[in-house]
């Protein structure tokens, strides 16, 4: 198998066929489609019950509710594709787009396929109007930690070798039910894994008031432990650099004090507690100071 379409689900028997239909007009054909409903109770599992696997495999697992990067970590363990690639459940994909992934996954030398842990192509609103910035040319060799550095802003359409993907499963915390998936990207990126970037739109987004990107900040600090390993390593990788790392540090402090222990907030961004403290205490007597 080719490749794997993959597909957390929870409470979208209201949309979700018009990925189906999508994935039924596909100009490549070497794939399957492995789906986990997290819990769902709406008409979900009624719903795939009529989808036709005659075109190509079908993978339905109803589960436990437990967050999308819990399913995400049963569909790697249950793909059979050589390439990963994370559909959203209210999204759907352009005609060519798994053929457009193919050519550009095969135009990477064999001899050089180690240093990559797959593609990435453009979302887009439509299929002529994409979402963020893009680079210019046709390929680009770069880690996800580079994107800034190259002008490359907004989501875009990540297609991981599946091997890659079992080894950097994502951390699953007790009483937790979110964790952004930089967290794995970018522990990807950091490993000096590139994706080969590539210049057309090949996922259509429908951002809906109940999907996950509408409620991404809530659902941040709804899982403390989850957002706390997200700031530890953007600070320690780039995305925060001095001041503003710990700028945010002193906000996840201010908001979780009045919830949990400070030595359990210290832990949960990787720090040892009593040097934490000095330092936010530094950083208060500075902002108290500079009000002044």
């Amino acid at each position: 198998m080719r490749i794997t379409v993959f597909t957390p689900s929870y409470n979208r028997g209201y949309i979700i066929k018009k990925l189906y239909d999508s994935l039924c007009r596909q100009t490549f054909r070497d794939f399957e489609w492995v789906v986990i409903d997290d819990g769902s109770t709406d008409n979900t599992e009624e719903l795939f019950k009529s989808f036709s696997d005659d075109l190509f495999p079908i993978t339905y697992v109803k589960v436990k509710n437990g967050g999308k990067h819990r399913a995400i970590n049963k569909g790697v363990g249950l793909a059979q594709g050589e390439l990963f690639f994370i559909v959203d459940s209210d999204d759907y994909l352009t005609d060519t787009a798994l053929e457009q992934i193919d050519k550009v996954a095969r135009s990477i030398p064999l001899s050089e396929k180690n240093e990559f842990a797959g593609v990435c192509g453009e979302r887009g609103h439509t299929e002529s109007a994409g979402i963020g910035t893009t680079f210019n040319g046709q390929y680009l060799d770069i880690t996800m930690l580079e994107r800034k550095k190259y002008g490359i802003s907004g989501d875009k359409a990540e297609v991981f070798y599946t091997e890659v993907l079992k080894k950097y499963p994502f951390p699953e915390y007790e009483g937790e039910k979110f964790v952004t998936e930089c967290v794995v990207w970018d522990r990807i990126a950091h490993d000096g894994l590139k994706l080969r970037f590539f210049n057309e739109i090949v996922y259509i987004c429908d951002y809906l008031p109940d999907g996950l990107t509408a409620k991404y900040e809530q659902l941040l600090w709804e899982n403390p432990r989850g957002y706390g390993t997200y700031l530890y390593q953007s600070g320690e990788w780039g995305r925060y650099f001095g001041v503003q790392k710990w700028n945010q540090y002193l906000r996840y402090y201010y908001h979780y004090r009045k919830e949990l222990p400070f030595p359990e907030i210290a832990r949960n961004l990787y720090q040892n507690p009593w040097n934490f403290w000095w330092r936010l205490l530094g950083l208060r007597l500075f902002y108290k100071l500079y009000d002044r």
